[in-house]
């Protein structure tokens, strides 16, 4: 049976929404952390890390300087590329097949991450899940010259409309509260899931939030029947 949306297109956060990629991320914070005399989180506190840029965790979580974050971020950045930007990674079960069937139903899709667009690129060819994407962005490289949700959001929305891709009814899906801000600010609703790296009261703002990958499916997906 046909499947249709209520949504001309969907942008995806990556980390905490379509990929759970804490464990390398907390082995390399650590490293880093501990390389400019820093406390390591504990995988309870990776809740302040994940999801926005580095470059802002690192002066908000442990009171760098922006010198020091931007050199902390350039030290980090060099592990992750030494790791293998896809190196313990994994889906959150269900999330691949849905974006799959979302594309099959001829819906348009983007990433819109805060996550360096190269690894998004590379974690999104590792899953195979390129195919699915009419785009991919993420920040730039610095993580300061696009790296603001709003502005991820706006650059992924430019580059759909470009493609030739009707952005009248767009949706972000993701997992925290910088994701539901920077929806807000483009006028984008957001679609809030619980799965990721998130505090409860993260999800107000947000015109849903579910539970569960069946949850979300319902909501960017439904089948056509005949009247």
């Amino acid at each position: 049976m046909p499947r249709r949306s209520p949504w001309t297109c969907v942008l995806w956060d990556v980390d905490g929404t379509i990929v759970d990629a804490s464990d390398g991320i907390l082995r390399r914070l650590t490293i880093a952390l501990e390389h400019f005399g820093r406390r390591p989180p504990t995988r309870a506190e990776l809740v302040h890390w994940i999801g926005p840029p580095m470059y802002e965790s690192f002066q908000v979580n442990v009171g760098m300087t922006p010198a020091e974050a931007s050199e902390a971020v350039a030290f980090y950045r060099v592990l992750g590329k030494q790791d293998g930007y896809t190196t313990g990674a994994k889906l959150f079960d269900g999330v691949g097949e849905l974006i799959r069937d979302v594309a099959a139903a001829g819906i348009p899709q983007a990433t819109a991450s805060s996550k360096p667009e190269v690894q998004v690129a590379a974690l999104m060819d590792h899953f195979d899940l390129s195919p699915a994407l009419t785009a991919v962005v993420g920040a730039t490289p610095d993580e300061k010259t696009l790296s603001a949700k709003a502005d991820i959001v706006a650059e992924a929305l430019r580059r759909l409309e470009a493609a030739g891709v009707d952005t009248s009814r767009p949706v972000l899906v993701g997992d925290r509260h910088h994701d539901v801000e920077g929806g807000a600010a483009q006028g984008v609703p957001v679609i809030f899931v619980r799965w990721g790296f998130s505090w409860p009261h993260e999800a107000d703002g947000a015109q849903a939030a579910v539970d569960d990958v069946a949850q979300l499916r319902r909501l960017l997906l439904f089948e056509e029947t005949d009247a």
